[in-house]
């Protein structure tokens, strides 16, 4: 690669395919980088998989200095949670590293914490440890939180297993998530995506977290596929527009396929399971190269 190119010149997807072409993979590994977590064989233990996530939050970036720390702490952990989910599987322990200036407050890390344990709790999983860094003055606060799940060895879903003909659908609403401080106190859906995963195996799945408008096309990319949308079925929050519903991010909704002829069936189960959460079908899967309509948009790191 020329020295002259710049991480922005890349984009986010290219320079991640870039770093990981060649990483080493040990037989343990079932799937390595590319999708929400690694999946690996347990060194003891049959009829599971480990999942291993690491998700970072960034002063500026993900939160603002003025963001209250408890909603940042819990931010900060839910995002790998919500990872987890997309896999079908659930978190059992975690570790951070917290990288801060030496000017923060101990009391806004303190908050920071509250939130962290308040995910663990939620969600049932231990924080055993971690790692703490000075930085200079004036620079961001960084939160990472490296997580150690389990999915079920026959129950695990990939993003490349989409189908030309499948339906595709996505929970919950889409949209404003930044304006109204959803970004902050979503909640991943960790039981919802286990539901599925043992009544309607998905053939696809992935948390929308950089908007339907750039999460679905990373989707079929991995699948080889393409869609066709219904725009006017796309659910969305009350008082945003489509293009916000595409774009905004930060949602942490479930985008995933099924085959069709499930659709009807899971539709009604799903009805009667999670009745306070939508299920939307918003499309069908199309073959490679089908991109009706053509999307953009959505949040990319790295984009100038």
């Amino acid at each position: 690669m020329s020295q002259g190119v710049t991480i922005s010149g890349l984009g986010e997807d290219r320079l991640v395919a870039h770093l990981t072409v060649g990483l080493p993979l040990t037989s343990s590994v079932v799937l390595g980088p590319g999708d929400d977590c690694a999946v690996m064989r347990p060194p003891t233990g049959k009829g599971h998989y480990q999942l291993l996530k690491t998700d970072v939050v960034v002063e500026g970036v993900h939160f603002l200095a003025t963001s209250p720390p408890e909603a940042v702490g819990w931010k900060a952990a839910a995002r790998a949670v919500s990872d987890m989910a997309a896999m079908g599987g659930w978190p059992t322990h975690a570790v951070v590293t917290v990288v801060a200036p030496g000017r923060t407050p101990v009391s806004w890390l303190r908050g920071v914490y509250r939130g962290l344990v308040r995910c663990a709790r939620a969600f049932d999983f231990s924080v055993v440890g971690g790692e703490t860094s000075g930085a200079p003055d004036g620079s961001p606060v960084v939160l990472n939180v490296s997580l150690l799940g389990e999915v079920a060895a026959r129950g695990w879903v990939s993003r490349s297993g989409a189908r030309p003909g499948q339906a595709i659908l996505v929970t919950g609403r889409l949209g404003g998530s930044l304006k109204s401080g959803r970004h902050l106190r979503f909640q991943p859906r960790l039981a919802e995506a286990r539901w599925l995963a043992s009544h309607f195996r998905p053939a696809a799945m992935m948390d929308v977290s950089d908007g339907l408008g750039q999460d679905l096309p990373r989707l079929a990319a991995s699948s080889g596929v393409g869609w066709t949308l219904d725009l006017a079925s796309i659910p969305r929050h009350r008082g945003c527009s489509l293009e916000q519903a595409l774009g905004d991010g930060e949602d942490f909704e479930l985008l995933f396929t099924v085959p069709a002829r499930r659709c009807g069936p899971l539709l009604e189960a799903w009805a009667r399971e999670f009745p306070r959460l939508p299920l939307t079908r918003i499309g069908t899967v199309a073959a490679a190269g089908h991109h009706e309509p053509p999307l953009q948009g959505g949040f990319e790191h790295f984009r100038e």
